[in-house]
């Protein structure tokens, strides 16, 4: 399936000189969005996976889905502030400027083998941080699972020494 066909591309969003890859032209193709999930599903199948990490807010998207299929629960990495219980944190780098992630302390347990998914993979930092999320907890991450990978902004360089598949390159 040809995916690119399926992603819009705005133009200067959020800033000049920038092309927003917006996924929401894709989850509401039926075909598209199945073939995303089905491909994931099966990627991950056999890494053993305990439980699936989604992060804030359009890997929640595609993890979700991709749980259901193998039987997993999810953990969702969100912005700061935004979980109610006790939680890591970990400030990370993005293309413009600084965040924080956050996971709850009792969401995954030592030993535990996680799959990671998100939307994009653009600089590393936000799946960079998920992974640190995860050490804390004293789990591996088994792989980091992106729909589009913006290939010129090294985050692959980044995430070196980890499994990284994307569905799509730009």
């Amino acid at each position: 399936m040809d995916l690119k066909a399926k992603i819009r591309n705005i133009m200067d969003f959020p800033e000049p000189g920038v092309v927003f890859r917006d996924i929401t032209t894709l989850v509401k193709d039926p075909d598209a969005f199945a073939y995303v999930t089905d491909t994931f599903a099966d990627r991950v199948k056999d890494e053993n996976v305990d439980i699936i990490v989604v992060l804030d807010a359009r890997g929640f998207l595609f993890g979700s889905p991709v749980a259901y299929k193998l039987r997993k629960g999810i953990v969702p990495v969100r912005k700061a502030g935004k979980l109610p219980s006790d939680a890591f944190h970990v400030e990370y780098h993005l293309e413009y400027g600084m965040d924080k992630f956050e996971m709850h302390t009792d969401a995954i347990q030592p030993g535990m083998r996680v799959a990671v998914f998100d939307d994009l993979l653009a600089t590393g930092g936000t799946a960079k941080a998920a992974c640190d999320l995860v050490k804390m907890a004293g789990a591996e991450v088994t792989s980091l699972n992106f729909v589009i990978e913006l290939t010129d902004l090294g985050g692959r360089d980044v995430l070196k020494g980890y499994n990284v598949f994307s569905l799509v390159q730009y």
